[in-house]
């Protein structure tokens, strides 16, 4: 979902803006603890009703990571590279998914056949091109009512979201820091931030404030607002700052266990995991948060994220409800695929220094990896059966399945 880099600055070195960036292993256990809420959610573990917040700690630590990036590279260089941002991206987020989305086209068609492929193929394309909010939005697709069933790949829509928020925000900063206004950086985010949270409250229960970039930027947003106050966050005193990241992981976890389906959201119901992902992230939690296998489930996150949904979904349309011990091993099964694709295609492409030193190379492979699922889509919906059919509706098919919020 996010950023995986962990380096970000030092508390005791975030005034000097320099370059020197500190390891921090509590947020990569904050982010296993935001996909464990959402995959355990998913695999519908009783008392996890509102595991999905977890997508709304991984926007407040994707805001707060990627601002501190874009301010080191401001404070060492002056400047922010869009080229260089992008290609960040596109080396970190596009070799996973677009490994995802054409298995997960693929598989739809094999285990679903034809005419829930051809849905299926549909949402591939939109997600592709990081419209999955959109798509789903337009399909009055509601997590928390519908009983049809779920695409196995609803859970782009959040991706989706992310890389739109990324499209503005370095560049608002790049348009700033260009009219010499680099000053008002926090007041123009602030009152960013402020509007979406109002349109986000204002719409709460509508279906569109699920998806839309305009309700969920806020939680982007403070993540970036605390990324710009860093330099105040070395004054906290030390015990201070250990009470506050205990409130903030336990205010997480309570929002985990206390909402369900009928919780409006996102709406007020969203500042609870987003002010306690701010409070974990500002006081920092190593001991607890920096444990090695929270640590490890970090590393894998953004992968499992995108795994572990269609396995669930495939698995529960071809074959009906599944028990208890079968969901356990889809997850694992997941967690399999998670493991595999971070060592074999997400770790490789995003270090890898020759693309690192081509911008022409990392925009090559971001065509290819964008243009294959679509390309996919397209020839399997082209060589479906029912392609000259043309019918006016077709329902999606499958079984009703619960926890359908990604």
């Amino acid at each position: 979902m996010t950023e995986t880099t962990t380096e970000v600055r030092s508390p005791a070195a975030a005034g000097a803006a320099g370059p020197s960036l500190a390891f921090r292993p509590d947020i990569e256990g904050l982010r296993a603890v935001a996909v464990a809420a959402v995959v355990l959610f998913h695999a519908g573990v009783p008392g996890i009703g509102g595991g999905y917040i977890g997508v709304d700690v991984f926007f407040v630590i994707s805001g707060f990571l990627i601002t501190s990036l874009m301010l080191r590279e401001v404070a060492t260089t002056g400047g922010l590279s869009l080229l260089r941002f992008y290609g960040r991206r596109a080396r970190r987020i596009l070799p996973a998914s677009g490994v995802v989305l054409v298995t997960v086209i693929l598989a739809g068609y094999h285990w679903l056949g034809f005419l829930r492929g051809d849905e299926i193929a549909s949402d591939g394309r939109w997600a592709a091109l990081f419209a999955s909010n959109f798509n789903f939005a337009a399909q009055g697709v509601d997590y928390l009512e519908s009983q049809a069933a779920p695409s196995p790949l609803q859970h782009f829509w959040s991706l989706a979201v992310e890389e739109q928020f990324y499209f503005v925000w370095p560049a608002l900063l790049v348009l700033l820091i260009w009219l010499g206004l680099r000053h008002l950086t926090p007041a123009v985010l602030g009152v960013a931030v402020t509007a979406s949270l109002v349109c986000s409250v204002w719409q709460s229960g509508i279906t569109w404030s699920y998806f839309s970039p305009a309700t969920r930027a806020w939680e982007l947003g403070a993540g970036c607002l605390l990324a710009l106050a860093a330099g105040r966050l070395s004054r906290i005193p030390a015990g201070l700052s250990s009470a506050m990241a205990g409130v903030g992981l336990a205010g997480i976890i309570v929002a985990a266990l206390t909402f369900d389906d009928g919780t409006p959201f996102p709406g007020y119901a969203a500042a609870l995991p987003v002010a306690a992902t701010l409070l974990a992230l500002a006081g920092r939690s190593d001991a607890v948060l920096g444990v090695a296998p929270l640590r490890w489930l970090g590393r894998i996150s953004y992968s499992l994220y995108l795994w572990h949904w269609p396995v669930l979904m495939i698995a529960a349309q071809a074959f009906g409800p599944l028990n208890g011990l079968t969901r356990t091993g889809l997850v694992l099964l997941g967690v399999v695929l998670a493991i595999a694709t971070y060592a074999l295609v997400e770790n490789p492409i995003r270090h890898s220094r020759r693309l690192r030193r081509s911008h022409l190379l990392t925009a090559l492979l971001a065509l290819l990896l964008i243009l294959a699922p679509v390309a996919v889509a397209l020839w399997k919906t082209a060589t479906s059966p029912g392609a000259g059919d043309q019918p006016q509706f077709q329902p999606r098919l499958g079984a009703s399945v619960a926890h359908v919020q990604p």
